[in-house]
């Protein structure tokens, strides 16, 4: 036992005598030592400056040499009224008048319609487009939309939107806006109805003189009952 214990420590020991020569060749014992004698730092702390301290001067405003010998201005405030506006409201429809609308009968339509027929049978010998329209209470009343066939548009009437010329028997002209994308007359066509006082059952004939001028034929449905008589 004594001898085994005497080879390791001789062992340990050349190890440990290796290692010592090895950190030597390296320098790292003398780099240890070094940083061990330094010591810390400290940090440096920011200077506080003194708080910087504003002179404030009166400082005369400049002005135009065209004005500088005028006074000068003094501003003050001044409270003015208030003034409440009237409340709007939105969203209401003011409700029409149909206590005048005239509703017709099956039969008061189908003579207007018959003897509108009659007619535009001598008026197609003339050559022109023609198209017999019986009225409804949309045409007359309320919104006073007329609108119109297809095929008769598209065979008769402008392309685009603009004016057609209505002319009644008396050879009164009416302008009236023509909407070739909706087919229809509108913008005038109200006036022209108010004031040839068409109801509902009357009929209206349209004779196509050119693609902006329509000669306008009317057969009142009221004349059944002079008819009848």
């Amino acid at each position: 036992m004594g001898i085994g214990n005497t080879s390791y420590e001789e062992r340990r020991q050349k190890r440990v005598e290796q290692n010592k020569k090895r950190l030597e060749d390296l320098n790292l014992i003398h780099l240890s030592q070094a940083l061990k004698n330094l010591s810390p730092k400290s940090s440096p702390m920011k200077k506080v400056g003194k708080p910087r301290i504003i002179d404030k001067q009166t400082v005369e405003v400049r002005r135009s040499a065209r004005v500088a010998s005028n006074p000068a201005p003094v501003y003050a405030e001044i409270s003015l009224p208030r003034f409440s506006s009237p409340r709007k409201s939105y969203g209401v429809v003011k409700a029409r008048d149909f206590t005048n609308r005239v509703i017709a009968s099956d039969d008061v339509r189908e003579y207007a319609i018959e003897e509108a027929e009659k007619l535009n049978a001598k008026l197609e010998e003339e050559g022109f487009p023609t198209l017999v329209r019986p009225m409804l209470p949309s045409h007359v009343t309320g919104g006073f939309w007329l609108g119109l066939p297809t095929d008769f548009c598209r065979r008769s009437l402008p392309t685009n939107d603009g004016m057609v010329t209505l002319v009644d028997e008396e050879n009164e002209e009416y302008p009236v806006v023509y909407l070739a994308r909706k087919r229809g007359l509108s913008g005038g066509w109200k006036g022209f109805a108010e004031s040839h006082e068409l109801v509902d059952g009357d009929a209206v004939i349209f004779q196509v003189i050119s693609s902006s001028v329509l000669k306008v034929y009317i057969i009142r449905g009221s004349g059944q009952d002079s008819g009848t008589d």
